[in-house]
């Protein structure tokens, strides 16, 4: 098979700044100007920005003691890595096809150098950008997404629960009775279920809702409960529950539409569990608005960042709202604030942190990429319990998609693993109003 030569846009590297391992055999190109414009990634303390230091760090070290022309070996089974500064033909190109002269432009001007001038075979530009990859194409420039972290299907994506028909009604009778069944028992034996899936057990005359347990290799009957003033509307918020409050699952993705009740289910369960943790920590992404930096914004840190926290804070004072001023459970709420025994701030602010014996909801989950939800993971310290909420379907950054956030990626590859539970909520429980409009609009 040919060797490719692929050309990366900084999008890429933003989104996964180990992306030059994961082109196997082939050689990958770094255009100068994605340099430049990486450069100026560097500072600051998005998840971005740790990406664009990531990335620099790792070239630094391939292109020590090499000849910076030939370019750096990327190891073993591995192309070659170019770093490319193009030529004056550039400008021409761009002039020709182009109205301005911008980074992407360039870009494309250097792939079309190599295909046309340099003779190089197999280019393909790597781009998350849509708008980018149509340009190329109409340039004759091969291009494709980065796909690698990609799920295959969000339709077919595990849900982490099911409905179960025509069971027999004398295993629904002994559920109500024990309370678990072992998975060898001959009634319940031809089930087929992974690791903490849920599922609903229906009879002609009744049902039951239960979950998989593959530690005691039982099934367990889930019963309904509350959680600070929360009570579950629809079996799949008392399936959300149930994950949300066993200490031995210490992670858990809830994903679902506006209005299903992700953040305030998680956020209950933290303040029922506030005495098994540390603290609470509730965090989201910064999604600038209209891809404008926060700087535009007025007023200080505190008062830019206050419109992006809104959405947490209000899903408290509705968990406040439960109980009366004067009750014990809504001064306990204001206590955890002021003590900063529960905290709610950017999740780049997060960073860093020791993440021990902590509550953490992270928040609007499907605007991360799988690298970024890796590192997260990766950081979460000894009986620390990570919850993540979104909607792979409403995504606010333009490089992300349904099958490319790290919220997908996430569910993909741990859906049956024993320590992760699942469950996509599709009820909405908002207003009829809200129901209808996420359905139709």
């Amino acid at each position: 098979m040919a060797v490719k030569n692929f050309i990366l846009d900084t999008n890429v590297i933003l989104h996964d700044s180990n992306c030059i391992y994961s082109f196997k055999k082939n050689n990958v190109i770094i255009p100068m100007v994605v340099l430049e414009e990486i450069d100026k990634f560097k500072k600051g303390d998005e998840l971005k920005n740790f990406q664009a230091r990531h990335f620099t760090r790792v070239v630094d070290d391939l292109y020590s003691n090499v000849d910076f022309k030939k370019g750096a070996n990327l190891g073993v089974d591995r192309g070659t890595l170019r770093i490319i500064a193009g030529n004056d033909d550039s400008t021409s190109v761009i002039k020709k096809y182009f109205l301005e002269d911008i980074v992407d432009h360039r870009i494309l001007a250097l792939a079309y150098n190599l295909i046309n001038t340099d003779k190089l075979e197999n280019v393909i530009v790597v781009s998350k950008d849509i708008n980018l990859r149509m340009k190329a194409k109409s340039l004759g420039i091969p291009a494709e997404d980065y796909t690698t972290g990609q799920v295959e299907s969000v339709e077919e994506l595990y849900k982490g629960k099911k409905i179960v028909e025509d069971v027999n009604a004398e295993l629904v009778d002994r559920f109500y009775k024990e309370n678990e069944i072992d998975a060898h028992d001959p009634a319940i034996a031809q089930l087929k279920f992974v690791s903490n899936e849920y599922a609903v057990l229906k009879s002609q005359q009744n049902s039951v809702l239960v979950r998989f347990d593959a530690i005691t290799n039982k099934f367990r009957k889930i019963d309904k409960r509350f959680a600070y003033g929360i009570k579950p509307r629809n079996s799949e918020q008392m399936f959300s529950m149930d994950a949300l409050l066993d200490n031995n699952i210490p992670i858990v993705a809830l994903s679902g539409k506006a209005g299903t009740g992700k953040t305030l289910l998680a956020l209950a369960c933290a303040l029922e569990l506030r005495a098994d943790y540390k603290q609470i920590y509730l965090a989201r992404p910064i999604i600038p608005l209209s891809n404008k930096d926060i700087g535009y914004l007025p007023g200080d840190i505190k008062s830019k960042l206050n419109p992006y926290m809104q959405p947490l804070w209000d899903n408290l004072k509705v968990i406040k709202n439960q109980f009366g001023e004067s009750d014990k459970e809504a001064q306990k709420i204001q206590e955890l604030v002021d003590s900063a025994k529960l905290v709610i701030e950017p999740l780049a602010y997060i960073r860093g942190r020791t993440l021990d014996k902590i509550y953490f909801i992270v928040d609007e989950a499907q605007n991360l990429t799988p690298h970024e939800i890796k590192t997260i993971i990766t950081r979460v310290g000894e009986k620390t319990k990570i919850i993540f909420t979104g909607d792979p379907y409403q995504i606010d950054t333009p490089y992300l998609d349904s099958k490319s956030n790290g919220l997908s990626y996430l569910i993909d590859k741990f859906a049956g693993q024993k320590l992760f539970a699942h469950i996509t909520l599709e009820k909405g429980e908002r207003s009829e109003l809200a129901e209808l409009a996420s359905n139709l609009l």
